[in-house]
Protein backbone atom coordinates (compact mmCIF):
# COMPACT_ATOMS: atom_id res chain seq x y z
CA UNK A 1 0.00 0.00 0.00
CA UNK A 2 1.96 3.31 -1.11
CA UNK A 3 0.92 6.21 0.40
CA UNK A 4 1.41 9.75 -0.70
CA UNK A 5 2.07 12.73 1.73
CA UNK A 6 0.08 15.60 1.55
CA UNK A 7 0.89 19.44 2.17
CA UNK A 8 -1.97 19.95 3.80
CA UNK A 9 -3.47 19.82 7.51
CA UNK A 10 -5.33 16.27 8.39
CA UNK A 11 -8.34 17.90 9.69
CA UNK A 12 -9.53 21.87 8.70
CA UNK A 13 -8.05 24.54 10.76
CA UNK A 14 -9.49 27.98 11.55
CA UNK A 15 -6.34 29.06 9.86
CA UNK A 16 -7.22 28.09 6.33
CA UNK A 17 -10.58 29.32 6.11
CA UNK A 18 -11.21 33.35 5.25
CA UNK A 19 -11.97 34.70 8.91
CA UNK A 20 -16.42 35.37 9.15
CA UNK A 21 -17.76 37.00 12.32
CA UNK A 22 -19.49 33.64 12.53
CA UNK A 23 -16.52 31.60 12.87
CA UNK A 24 -14.91 34.95 15.52
CA UNK A 25 -17.84 34.44 17.51
CA UNK A 26 -17.82 30.98 18.10
CA UNK A 27 -14.27 31.39 19.15
CA UNK A 28 -15.09 34.01 21.09
CA UNK A 29 -18.42 31.77 23.00
CA UNK A 30 -15.89 29.67 23.72
CA UNK A 31 -13.08 32.33 25.48
CA UNK A 32 -15.86 34.25 27.38
CA UNK A 33 -16.71 30.80 28.59
CA UNK A 34 -13.35 30.37 29.79
CA UNK A 35 -13.43 34.11 31.40
CA UNK A 36 -16.43 33.34 33.21
CA UNK A 37 -14.32 30.87 35.49
CA UNK A 38 -12.23 33.58 36.29
CA UNK A 39 -14.98 36.16 36.81
CA UNK A 40 -16.30 32.83 39.62
CA UNK A 41 -13.00 33.39 41.05
CA UNK A 42 -13.33 36.89 41.86
CA UNK A 43 -17.19 35.98 43.13
CA UNK A 44 -15.82 34.00 45.43
CA UNK A 45 -13.13 36.17 46.56
CA UNK A 46 -15.91 38.86 47.34
CA UNK A 47 -17.94 36.15 49.64
CA UNK A 48 -14.73 35.03 51.33
CA UNK A 49 -14.36 39.39 52.14
CA UNK A 50 -17.98 39.61 53.45
CA UNK A 51 -17.29 36.30 55.72
CA UNK A 52 -13.96 37.34 56.76
CA UNK A 53 -15.00 41.03 58.21
CA UNK A 54 -14.86 44.68 57.88
CA UNK A 55 -11.54 44.68 56.66
CA UNK A 56 -11.36 42.11 54.45
CA UNK A 57 -14.23 43.45 52.60
CA UNK A 58 -12.85 47.27 52.36
CA UNK A 59 -9.82 45.63 50.67
CA UNK A 60 -12.27 43.89 47.99
CA UNK A 61 -13.69 47.24 47.34
CA UNK A 62 -10.43 48.98 47.36
CA UNK A 63 -9.41 46.76 44.48
CA UNK A 64 -12.65 46.78 43.04
CA UNK A 65 -13.37 50.36 42.87
CA UNK A 66 -10.03 50.76 41.38
CA UNK A 67 -9.42 51.48 37.45
CA UNK A 68 -8.59 48.09 36.99
CA UNK A 69 -11.24 46.78 38.97
CA UNK A 70 -13.94 48.80 37.01
CA UNK A 71 -12.28 47.52 34.02
CA UNK A 72 -12.30 43.59 35.31
CA UNK A 73 -16.28 44.36 36.12
CA UNK A 74 -17.31 45.79 33.42
CA UNK A 75 -15.61 43.42 31.23
CA UNK A 76 -16.99 40.40 33.27
CA UNK A 77 -20.54 42.12 32.42
CA UNK A 78 -19.87 41.73 28.79
CA UNK A 79 -18.46 38.33 29.24
CA UNK A 80 -21.66 37.05 30.86
CA UNK A 81 -23.97 39.11 28.59
CA UNK A 82 -22.00 37.65 25.38
CA UNK A 83 -21.71 34.57 26.72
CA UNK A 84 -25.24 34.26 27.77
CA UNK A 85 -26.58 36.05 24.26
CA UNK A 86 -24.99 32.73 22.12
CA UNK A 87 -26.20 30.47 24.45
CA UNK A 88 -29.15 31.42 23.38
CA UNK A 89 -28.44 31.34 19.90
CA UNK A 90 -27.53 27.74 20.25
CA UNK A 91 -30.40 26.78 22.07
CA UNK A 92 -32.34 27.84 18.86
CA UNK A 93 -30.01 26.02 17.32
CA UNK A 94 -30.13 22.81 19.16
CA UNK A 95 -33.89 23.02 17.67
CA UNK A 96 -32.73 23.40 13.89
CA UNK A 97 -33.71 26.90 13.85
CA UNK A 98 -31.55 29.94 12.08
CA UNK A 99 -29.54 28.19 10.28
CA UNK A 100 -30.69 29.63 6.73
CA UNK A 101 -27.28 32.36 5.71
CA UNK A 102 -29.16 35.31 6.07
CA UNK A 103 -30.52 34.39 9.38
CA UNK A 104 -26.84 33.46 11.05
CA UNK A 105 -25.53 36.46 9.69
CA UNK A 106 -28.52 38.70 11.14
CA UNK A 107 -28.13 36.77 14.45
CA UNK A 108 -24.00 37.40 14.17
CA UNK A 109 -24.51 41.06 13.85
CA UNK A 110 -26.88 41.19 16.70
CA UNK A 111 -24.46 39.15 18.96
CA UNK A 112 -22.19 41.75 18.59
CA UNK A 113 -24.30 44.29 19.04
CA UNK A 114 -26.90 42.95 22.01
CA UNK A 115 -24.12 42.32 24.72
CA UNK A 116 -22.08 45.82 24.07
CA UNK A 117 -25.61 47.67 24.77
CA UNK A 118 -26.59 45.36 27.64
CA UNK A 119 -23.54 46.36 29.38
CA UNK A 120 -24.06 49.67 29.32
CA UNK A 121 -27.51 49.64 29.89
CA UNK A 122 -26.52 47.60 33.20
CA UNK A 123 -23.89 49.93 34.25
CA UNK A 124 -25.72 53.01 33.25
CA UNK A 125 -28.61 51.71 36.01
CA UNK A 126 -26.28 50.89 38.44
CA UNK A 127 -24.21 53.75 38.89
CA UNK A 128 -27.17 55.56 38.36
CA UNK A 129 -29.07 53.69 41.64
CA UNK A 130 -25.47 54.02 43.58
CA UNK A 131 -25.35 57.73 42.46
CA UNK A 132 -28.77 58.51 44.76
CA UNK A 133 -30.26 59.16 41.07
CA UNK A 134 -32.66 56.23 42.04
CA UNK A 135 -35.63 54.56 39.89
Amino acid sequence: MASKKTERPLSPHLFIYKPMLSMTLSVMHRATGMAMYFGTLVAAWWFMSLAMGAEAYEFFAWVMGSWVGMIVLVGFTWVLFHHMFGGIKHFFWDFGKGFELETVEHVAKLAVVVPVCTTIIVWAFGLLLISGGGL
